[in-house]
């Protein structure tokens, strides 16, 4: 069985399983889609955009989904009082009931689902959801060229400030920094990456081409919520493909002694350290890897 054919199969059982498939999911009178709704405005309600985002779907049909909830008395959608563009939707205390109910009945559903089995296989069961969790989570993550003056990169970039500059022994003054306006990370001199998960920006790394065939990686971070997942490897990744396709025969980095999950990767990933090459002065390592050129 490959790969795909494995995935597939398992979608199948899990949607059957959990009664994706029930025009009345657990037995609450309407489809999966409207329950998830439901449970995600939660007791403080939700802005529409963020709902959107965090469920991963378009608009018309999120906007179908509200107006079947709001025409059973579940839902109310309301514009923002400071601003008019932004809708915000309410569970209404029908809404609330149900939400109440639907929770009492998930757990009752994952009841169902460990209660046959043993104390060891529900001990799997629930370490292999975990673990495929984090996995799907992972592959939803989405990284794409950004402009690092773009608010999702400016939201990333402070974050990142604000981290190294606790961490480090002596803090950290941005005007210090080499490259201490990320705006010149921009095509053709360089690029900048932001990652995204449910469209809030979750990592960021950016880089500059030098004369001597060289790509320079600076700013790279991933968000506390969402390290383990793989995604600071799958940024280097990403930025090393970038500097090759726009010629780049190798990478070179610095970075701070205590990073030491930073310097982990690096050599991971097949960097060597190397002899300083600037005067970063935040710097103790200096990295150097030959990047491997496209076929063609």
């Amino acid at each position: 069985m490959t790969r795909i054919e494995q995935v597939r199969r398992f979608n199948r059982t899990v949607t059957q399983r959990i009664g994706a498939l029930n025009d009345a999911y657990l037995s609450q009178r309407r489809p999966l889609g409207q329950a998830r709704v439901l449970w995600e405005i939660g007791p403080d309600g939700c802005d529409v955009r963020a709902l959107r985002a965090r469920l991963d779907v378009d608009s018309g049909y999120l906007s179908r989904l509200l107006r079947a909830l709001e025409s059973d008395g579940l839902v109310v959608v309301e514009r923002s009082g400071g601003d008019g563009r932004v809708r915000t939707a309410r569970l209404t205390g029908d809404g609330l009931a149900e939400r109440d109910n639907l929770n009492s009945r998930s757990d009752e559903l994952a009841t169902s689902i460990l209660a046959p089995l043993s104390e060891a296989q529900r001990a799997r069961l629930v370490t292999a959801m975990a673990e495929v969790e984090r996995l799907l989570v992972a592959s939803t993550v989405e990284v794409a060229v950004t402009d690092p003056r773009s608010p999702a990169a400016r939201t990333c970039l402070r974050a990142y400030f604000d981290e190294i500059g606790e961490r480090f022994e002596n803090g950290f003054e941005h005007g210090r920094s080499l490259t201490p306006d990320e705006a010149v990370m921009t095509p053709p001199a360089g690029a900048f990456l932001v990652a995204t998960l449910h469209g809030e920006p979750v990592g960021c790394g950016g880089f500059l081409f030098q004369d001597n065939d060289s790509a320079y990686l600076k700013r790279m971070w991933v968000a506390g919520t969402v390290r383990g997942l793989g995604l600071g490897r799958r940024l280097l990744t990403e930025l090393e493909r970038h500097a090759v396709a726009g010629g780049a025969r190798r990478a070179r980095l610095e970075t701070n002694r205590v990073l030491n999950e930073a310097i982990g990767l690096y050599r991971a990933a097949g960097y060597r350290e190397v002899e300083p090459f600037n005067g970063e002065p935040y710097a103790h390592h200096w990295f150097e890897k030959e990047l491997a050129t496209p076929r063609t």
